[in-house]
């Protein structure tokens, strides 16, 4: 078998690996980086199929490229195609917005569902020879590794997490000659995950006892699902803005995939939902606001933000990665945001908690190990020479974008 990565090896986002196997040509993710401008990998030639390991832009933006110009079947669980819809649609008007040009029209968008093939964990697919087989990879709901088999055992990983979280259960090993994996965290370990949220819950009291306002900026693809699920321990006057809301619907159908859809279900019922701008103005008398964009770089957020920024009793709860050149990241580096076209030092309170969806480096080392593999390729990280130090035993690749490798 022989690969090739056109984006997304030697660092994290628009991830696209190309793997050959005689007549078979088989893509695993072809994802954009947003940003301004965004990032996009190598084109893709004509391929058998690909398949999708979740629907994080980095992993699935570029779906209608692919559609639109090789007619492409597209493999993925259900609920990863129909967040994907929900992004790509979203990410024409984001690039309308910021005035960048995007690589598909919204035609294509439409045009997308038809080559749709959907398939469930624990279910294979043969296409042209080689079996693809898919397995949970722990990240989000309906995010999968796939075991290729042919004259050796290939397993490509996508986004990995090992620990299981209140929305999803952890990734398990599987015996494979060579391991594609994701090395996100590689040279990173996480907190101990029990011991953030009870930290994280404690911090809303502290705010709500003193009258603040906590704003919760979410990633609308499972980390707004699993703050909701957190928050949902203690009965706090909680309400929800964003993307996140059409993302909890289409959860709440997809069975399986989802740790507990009846947790997910008490959590949304528990939660206060924004239609309007007067709901907005009520929901600024709440505890909790859950809210879209997770890195502050446009959406709902912005405005709470403004309405908070001279209020030393309320409170910014980050929940995630915060990019670099992003609003957030500003925030955490500078102590400055910008809102309505202006840079101000706001006095609200700033926290972060790590509520990653991917594995830490000593979790991808035990998982590593655990997969016994001949062979592992470091993919998606920018510290990749950090995990390969730590592995022993396996030969390791560290490739970079647009060569071929025979494995």
């Amino acid at each position: 078998m022989d690969i090739h990565f056109l984006g997304g090896a030697s660092q994290v986002g628009r991830l696209g690996m190309l793997l050959r196997q005689g007549p078979a040509a088989l893509l695993f993710d072809y994802g954009m980086l947003p940003g301004k401008p965004p990032q996009y990998p190598i084109e893709a030639p004509p391929i058998d199929a690909a398949f999708i390991s979740h629907a994080h832009l980095d992993h699935s933006g570029m779906i209608p490229w692919l559609t639109s110009r090789h007619a492409t079947d597209i493999y993925a669980t259900p609920p990863t195609l129909d967040v994907a819809d929900l992004l790509l649609a979203d990410s024409l008007k984001v690039a309308d917005a910021e005035g960048f040009e995007p690589p598909f029209s919204g035609r294509d968008v439409e045009e997308c569902p038809r080559y749709y093939q959907t398939i469930e964990f624990g279910e294979t697919v043969e296409v042209n020879g080689l079996e693809v087989t898919l397995h949970s990879a722990g990240h989000i709901p309906g995010a999968s590794m796939f075991e290729i088999n042919g004259p050796e055992t290939v397993v490509f990983t996508g986004d990995l997490q090992t620990v299981s979280t209140e929305l999803v259960l952890g990734a398990k090993p599987v015996k494979c000659d060579t391991l594609v994996i994701e090395s996100t965290y590689a040279g990173r370990q996480h907190p101990d995950r029990l011991k953030t949220e009870y930290e994280f819950l404690n911090f809303i009291e502290s705010i709500a006892r003193i009258g603040g306002l906590a704003v919760v900026p979410a990633f609308a693809v499972g980390r707004t699902q699993e703050v909701l699920m957190t928050l949902a321990r203690k009965r706090f006057d909680t309400f929800l803005d964003g993307m996140g809301k059409e993302v909890n619907s289409i959860y709440v159908e997809h069975h399986g995939y989802v740790r507990s859809t009846k947790k997910l279900r008490q959590a949304m019922n528990r939660t206060r939902i924004i239609h309007s701008p007067r709901g907005r103005e009520k929901a600024l008398g709440a505890e909790v606001i859950v809210t879209t964009s997770g890195m502050l770089d446009g959406g709902p957020v912005l405005r709470y933000l403004d309405a908070i920024k001279d209020d030393p009793n309320s409170a910014l709860l980050f929940t995630g990665y915060q990019v670099p050149g992003t609003n957030g990241r500003r925030l955490m580096d500078e102590g400055m945001i910008e809102l309505n076209g202006s840079l101000v030092k706001p006095r609200f309170q700033s926290r972060y908690f790590d509520f990653s969806a991917h594995a830490g480096h000593d979790e991808l080392v035990e998982f590593i190990e655990a997969c016994d593999p001949k062979r592992v390729v470091l993919m998606h990280g920018d510290n990749r020479q950090a995990l390969a130090d730590a592995l022993e035993g396996p030969e390791c690749l560290l490739p970079v974008e647009g060569q071929w490798y025979s494995l």
